[in-house]
């Protein structure tokens, strides 16, 4: 069966996306998970972090779901909705300035913003029951000492629609070995559903830089609603003001938030290429 796709990246977060109103056969495979796996392998497959399928929805303009390297179905991506905007615009699906798009962590509201992408991601969420956290000292989950290995971090947890710990470093985070730590945190008994992992450093009251590691897919060069997540951690802790840039390897996001208010994130997205690819090889 030959499938249709684009790929799509957003500061450097790959995608694959497929357009499920068009391609409706694959849309109605029992194996999508596994298919989506293979599909993500840098060496055998198109190569990417998710893959992300456009399908329709009852309750919005769209619908997002969204699958990680390892299979996984998570619940939301910011750089993925980033790149699905731009992919109906460019397509022509919706001539809407602001899209909502139906995802399991709610509705989502991408707007055009010049060149770039805004993204309404909602407000973040504090309690541990929410995010989810095994942990039942009060909300929010800041400066949780979680010893790993030969370290011992100081966690703040939140929830961006799908959950996120933000570690404040001291050393460089260039020169930090996120894939030691990052995999041993994200599967810890502490999160019911593993967690994203950010690793930040503060570089001003405007600036802060981060390396993620991403649940179900590893070390990425960006990842959406991890910045988001970084930057009202830091806003929430004075550590920044409220419009915050947060410096990834892949580029740069633009974060805004106001305690009790959505958070809005603002960054590109790119079409790299188009492609037909036979899931009958797998």
């Amino acid at each position: 069966m030959l499938i249709n796709f684009t790929k799509m990246q957003g500061t450097g977060n790959d995608f694959v996306l497929i357009n499920c109103l068009k391609e409706i056969s694959f849309s109605k495979l029992l194996n999508i998970s596994e298919l989506c796996a293979k599909i993500c392998h840098r060496k055998f497959g198109i190569g990417a972090d998710q893959v992300l399928l456009l399908m329709p929805s009852k309750v919005a303009d769209f619908r997002m779901d969204i699958y990680n390297a390892d299979g996984s179905k998570v619940e939301m991506c910011g750089n993925g909705i980033r790149c699905l905007a731009k992919y109906i615009w460019d397509e022509k699906l919706s001539e809407k300035e602001q899209l909502e798009i139906e995802t399991p962590a709610g509705i989502i509201k991408p707007k055009k913003n010049g060149d770039m992408v805004k993204v309404d991601m909602g407000k973040p969420l504090f309690e541990p029951s929410l995010i989810p956290v095994n942990l039942d000292t009060g909300s929010p989950i800041f400066d949780y000492h979680l010893p790993i290995l030969d370290s011992e971090f100081k966690i703040n947890c939140v929830s961006m629609g799908n959950p996120h710990a933000v570690i404040y470093l001291q050393q460089d985070i260039s020169t930090f070995d996120v894939s030691r730590y990052g995999r041993l945190i994200e599967n810890h008994s502490l999160f019911p559903k593993r967690i994203n992992v950010e690793f930040v450093n503060v570089i001003n009251k405007d600036k802060i830089k981060m390396r993620v590691w991403e649940r179900g897919s590893g070390e990425t060069l960006a990842c959406g609603t991890g910045a988001c997540s970084s930057a009202v951690v830091s806003i929430y802790k004075g550590l920044t003001n409220p419009k915050t840039e947060v410096e990834l390897l892949g580029g740069s996001l633009f974060i805004e938030w106001n305690k009790g208010e959505s958070v809005f994130m603002t960054g590109p997205a790119k079409e790299v290429f188009k492609g037909r690819i036979n899931i009958d090889i797998f």
